[in-house]
């Protein structure tokens, strides 16, 4: 495990946002709230606030259940796609790990809610033990999934580093009834 650098004096404001950004940038993986606040000597709250104001001024970074994510978008090679899903809850870890062990990454998941329009939280994972992670994050909270407030029909950005992946990743759901099948 990499060591992070504590700073031996508070660091206020601007400075404290820019050191911040910074470990994110070079972390190069999702880091917690609380290993921020650690690396910065303030709280959790205040880090909360800190990101809260970084992406206002664009910079991009998104929480996901793993922690804050910078989003170099310079280094992203990646090709996406979205895909319209319909499962039961139940199904939820299995559709994900469906997903990574096909190779790509779930970046989100969204629904068209009747008043908010649409709505998307980042998921992020990558790997099994990412899965893993999200679905104790799950248990841990009690939260409800995006997918109960819509029977289930939701839509997935999946990401991966060659189209022929995505397209596997595809296959699969096809095969395993969570993709939607678009209309002919």
């Amino acid at each position: 495990m990499e060591q992070r650098r504590v700073f031996m004096k508070k660091l206020y404001g601007e400075e404290r946002r820019n050191v911040l950004l910074d470990e994110l940038k070079q972390a190069g993986r999702p880091m917690t709230g609380s290993e921020l606040a650690k690396l910065a000597q303030v709280s959790r709250q205040v880090v909360v606030g800190d990101m809260t104001l970084l992406k206002a001024k664009g910079e991009p970074i998104i929480a996901t259940s793993q922690g804050y994510l910078y989003l170099d978008p310079s280094g992203n090679k990646q090709v996406s796609r979205r895909i319209a899903c319909n499962h039961k809850p139940e199904d939820t870890e299995a559709e994900l790990r469906l997903l990574v062990d096909c190779g790509v990454t779930v970046k989100d998941v969204s629904i068209e809610h009747p008043v908010y329009g649409e709505l998307t939280a980042g998921i992020h994972v990558s790997t099994p033990l990412d899965v893993d992670l999200f679905m104790q994050r799950i248990r841990d909270t009690g939260a409800s999934y995006l997918l109960e407030l819509t029977e289930g029909t939701h839509i997935h950005t999946i990401t991966a580093d060659l189209p022929e992946t995505l397209a596997k990743a595809v296959d699969a759901m096809k095969q395993h009834g969570y993709l939607l099948e678009e209309a002919e």
